[in-house]
């Protein structure tokens, strides 16, 4: 196997800057490589596309997928059931950022872009296409299953190549600014689903949208997944892992290495990004399902309170992924968590008026929170690796925060909901979380190209010292 020169993290995970092996010519705007603006767009693109198959699944579990899937079941556990669903395809991303991880680090970070595309897209076509439990029985919710399992996968590879793609072009000074784009997708396709869903739920009767309405959204993911390739036919490969390639440096068995030498880092990165999961999926998953089942809110005003507090997140991304390039990258996470850690009981306050404007101001509150954070890991994360296995280890290590704050949360909220009184308990949970992760974000090292400039010029100083040492008087 090839020698890996980053040394692995043993107590404190060392960060691994992303360098530029060889010169690149610079475009019109300043920036390096083939076009920073284009690469970004169709990283964009993809991660919207990819995230719109995934939350159309969500908005529909929390509507329709209990009655129509697991009838035979109370209400509640109806809903329980249908979010169970919802959270293997959580389960599954870590798996599918394993096995395009491995593509990323062996093959290249392109044909990753395009077979998660192409995978998460069938699937999600087909869970339009499948029969209720009323037609098939048992085979309904199985295929169902089995669908959102494949759907999981393909997402769970897409993250780490759409990021590289734009973080391995991006120049180190504005690395955080360009890796940010393809952290807007997951707010362009959460408006893309649920734009559609409102839209179809203000426009059919209740009956039409439960026969066949809220199919629709699954059948556009076809035409979507179609555009996605269009866009990113072109793509080119990363200066990075040509310059692996070319050298022969690339990593034999990423996951075995990642595993062997960066054990600590994947867990802590994975309990880090948890509460950005959590807060997410408890706004625009568990509060849609709570507010219209306990509160009598109706779900055309639910999608549109939710879909308000999602795009304004979506344009504060950028924002402050640029704050993270000058001020560095850990601090951001921390003051993230801390307003976590402090919003989830006002929220739920604010979830229990009904009132569509105050809802909409606890679920602002809650998702700025979380986008001060997630606005900066898309550099944070790959800047944590060296590049042999960065592919690799940055996808599990967010999609296992997934795991830990996504699939979980929409059950145990609503296990903890259950009942007439505030759900109290739905607040103390997320709050735990956000402690959490704000611990874990406090034992990774900052990796902002301040923090690195100020570690190269320590360590030169160093040896500078040391060979003065050893000269002869």
């Amino acid at each position: 196997m090839p020698h890996d020169p980053s040394p692995p993290p043993t107590s404190a995970p060392e960060a691994s800057p992303v360098p530029s092996p060889t010169p690149r010519p610079v475009d019109s705007d300043g920036t390096t490589g083939p076009g920073m603006l284009r690469l970004a767009t169709a990283s964009l693109a993809g991660t919207a596309i990819e995230f719109y198959d995934f939350f159309v699944y969500g908005t529909a579990a929390a509507l329709v997928l209990g009655p129509l899937f697991f009838p035979s079941f109370s209400p509640l556990a109806g809903t329980l059931a249908a979010f169970g669903t919802f959270g293997v395809g959580f389960l599954a991303r870590p798996l599918g950022s394993a096995v395009f991880g491995h593509i990323g680090d062996r093959y290249g970070r392109r044909p990753v872009l395009l077979a998660s595309l192409l995978l998460t897209g069938l699937a999600t076509v087909a869970v339009g296409c499948v029969p209720s439990y009323g037609s098939i029985g048992t085979a309904a919710p199985v295929l169902l299953l089995l669908l959102r399992f494949l759907q999981g996968l393909g997402l769970g590879g897409e993250w780490g190549g759409a990021v590289l793609l734009t973080a391995e072009h991006a120049p180190e000074h504005r690395r955080g600014l360009w890796s940010s784009f393809p952290q807007m997708g997951p707010a362009v396709g959460f408006l893309l689903a649920n734009g559609l869903m409102l839209g179809l739920s203000a426009s059919l009767t209740d009956a039409q949208f439960t026969a066949w309405g809220w199919r629709v959204p699954f059948w556009a993911a076809g035409v979507l997944a179609l555009a996605g390739l269009w866009l990113r036919r072109s793509v080119e490969e990363t200066p990075q892992f040509r310059a692996l390639a070319a050298t022969d440096r690339r990593a034999e068995a990423p996951l075995a290495e990642v595993f062997r030498g960066h054990w600590r880092l994947l867990l802590l990165t994975g309990g880090a990004l948890a509460v950005g999961y959590a807060v997410f999926y408890a706004v625009t998953t568990w509060s849609l399902a709570y507010a219209t089942e306990h509160l009598a809110v109706s779900r055309t005003a639910m999608l549109a309170c939710i879909m308000a507090a999602v795009a304004i997140k979506g344009m504060a991304t950028p924002l402050i992924a640029a704050l993270g390039d000058r001020y560095g990258r850990r601090p951001l996470c921390l003051i993230g968590c801390a307003i976590c850690a402090v919003w989830m009981f006002p929220l739920v306050a604010l979830l229990r008026t009904a009132d569509p404007l105050l809802m909409t101001v606890g679920f602002v509150g809650a998702l700025l929170g979380m986008v001060t954070m997630f606005a900066v890991v898309a550099a944070y994360l790959p800047e944590l690796y060296a590049p042999r296995i960065r592919c690799t280890g940055a996808a599990v290590g967010y999609n296992l925060g997934g795991v830990l704050g996504g699939a979980l949360t929409p059950i145990v909220a609503t296990a903890l909901a259950d009942g007439s009184g505030p759900p109290w308990g739905v607040a103390l949970y997320l709050t735990g979380i956000s402690l959490v992760s704000l611990v874990c974000f406090a034992l990774l090292p900052e990796t902002g190209p301040a923090a690195v400039h100020k570690r190269v010029a320590a360590g030169r100083a160093t040896e500078t010292g040391a060979a003065e040492a050893a000269a002869p008087v």
